[in-house]
């Protein structure tokens, strides 16, 4: 099992509808949803640096290479991060096996039923036409950035982010933060085993991550982004 079953009670359910009711954006902050144990093994996994590959965005262009991201001005520089490249099958596939259950298990049909119950919509991979491109592991280093941005597009009803930062300080920063509403911005550390599942089209969706800073022993702010449709 990868849940925490106590997270998952009806009571528990119940609890995040209200507060998503409640919160601009709609967002609910679950911190222990998944099993530790498990996790600490696809932390394992994460440490190993043949795994990943540097990812770039601008504004306007998704998958930016060198020759255009140095042309790019600052200014118009969206995401510069790793992504996570153990799905790719290689020498090592044995020992990503555990991280790669765990993707396709927030792509399974129990956990999408979990957030169809939470967010009162149907979410389904039906019309989509690579899901396992959706869900993914990244990292962020001092030099790297994810910028203001908005997630919302046709039909994505529902932004998973999880972390995976072991004895994480607020000097280290990394901090998410949402816009929020009348100035109000809504900021949220990226503790592990911490989940922030939100709707990319409510108000005050829009969000940036902080800087991470030398501030401690993690060279690397971890986390999984995964995004959900509905028919």
């Amino acid at each position: 099992m990868w849940l925490n079953d106590q997270q998952i009670i009806p009571s528990a359910i119940r609890r995040y509808r209200k507060a998503l009711a409640a919160s601009t954006p709609r967002h609910i902050v679950i911190d222990g949803l998944f099993d530790q144990q498990k996790l600490d093994s696809i932390y394992a996994v994460l440490q190993q640096e043949q795994y990943w590959q540097s990812q770039k965005h601008s504004y306007s262009a998704l998958y930016v290479d060198e020759s255009q991201w140095h042309a790019t001005p600052d200014t118009e520089r969206f995401v510069q991060r790793d992504l996570w490249q153990g799905y790719i099958a290689s020498a090592n596939h044995a020992q990503s096996a555990i991280a790669l259950e765990f993707l396709q298990f927030l792509r399974g049909t129990e956990f999408m039923a979990l957030l169809s119950k939470i967010f009162d919509v149907q979410v389904t991979d039906i019309h989509v036409a690579k899901p396992e491109i959706n869900t993914n592991f990244f990292r962020l280093g001092v030099r790297d950035f994810v910028n203001q941005h908005a997630d919302d597009s046709p039909g994505r009803e529902i932004c998973l982010l999880l972390y995976l930062n072991k004895d994480w300080s607020n000097e280290q920063g990394g901090e998410l933060v949402f816009m929020g509403k009348d100035d109000h911005s809504v900021t949220i550390a990226p503790l592990y085993n911490r989940c922030v599942l939100f709707d990319p089209s409510s108000e005050g969706s829009e969000h940036w991550v902080k800087a991470v800073t030398h501030g401690g022993a993690a060279a690397y702010r971890y986390n999984v982004t995964s995004w959900y449709w509905s028919e």
